[in-house]
């Protein structure tokens, strides 16, 4: 009788095994679906990331004699704004740029000169305002001795040739050109400054001074379509 009740219960399981092995195959499935949408989607988003990557690539580490000088961009001519008519106002915006950071290693030894490579990460505009398709922009670099006065300042020229319906643009201007004179051997680098900006107007500068950028007015008493500059 044990031997037919054990028989009994083979059968049972035999036949609650094949629903099982079709719910494992089907649960197999959907995580085999999941797993290449997910890897689709992955792909898709690293496809994406490469072609936005606007990140400039690192300049090249060099080793020197003693610490480089310090190079930063002015505050006063970091921007560039053209306003026609002097209007602070988004719709009178001209060509626009911005010097979005500097970059730089240096080298000497002995008593050499100092010599500077320097990357100027630019970020570029075309208001409604702009006429045409391309614009120069002209930007400076000027070698001071640290906090007194200027020892040289050279102008570098940027053209930006903007595409149909394209209002932006990123650009790293590498300059590999940049020599500092030291009188002997006891001479840093940290004897000097390094200044990087736009070569811009007076009234740009005051604008740039003020911290001034645009925004639309929410206020109702302006009336529609009116903007403001803070």
């Amino acid at each position: 009788m044990r031997r037919i009740l054990f028989l009994c219960l083979g059968v049972a399981l035999l036949g609650v095994a094949a629903p099982l092995h079709a719910y494992a195959d089907s649960r197999s499935d959907e995580a085999d679906q999941r797993d290449k949408a997910q890897a689709d989607a992955d792909k898709k988003k690293k496809e994406k990331a490469k072609d936005w990557d606007t990140t400039p690539a690192p300049l090249p580490a060099v080793r020197n004699a003693g610490p480089c000088p310090y190079v930063k961009v002015l505050y006063d001519a970091a921007r560039y704004v053209e306003l026609k008519g002097n209007q602070e106002k988004s719709e009178a915006v001209g060509w626009t740029g911005e010097i979005q950071g500097v970059r730089s290693v240096c080298a000497y030894r002995s008593n050499e000169p100092i010599k500077l490579k320097i990357a100027v990460d630019l970020a570029l505009g075309r208001g409604p305002q702009a006429v045409g398709s391309s614009k120069d922009y002209r930007y400076w670099v000027a070698v001071t001795a640290r906090n007194t006065a200027v020892l040289d300042k050279q102008y570098f020229d940027v053209v930006a040739d903007f595409k149909p319906g394209e209002d932006r643009m990123n650009v790293s201007d590498l300059l590999q050109d940049i020599v500092i004179p030291r009188a002997d051997s006891k001479v840093s680098g940290s004897n000097f400054e390094v200044l990087v900006g736009f070569d811009v107007t007076p009234d740009m500068a005051d604008f740039n001074r003020m911290g001034k950028r645009f925004r639309e007015n929410v206020v109702a008493s302006a009336g529609p379509g009116s903007a403001a500059a803070q």
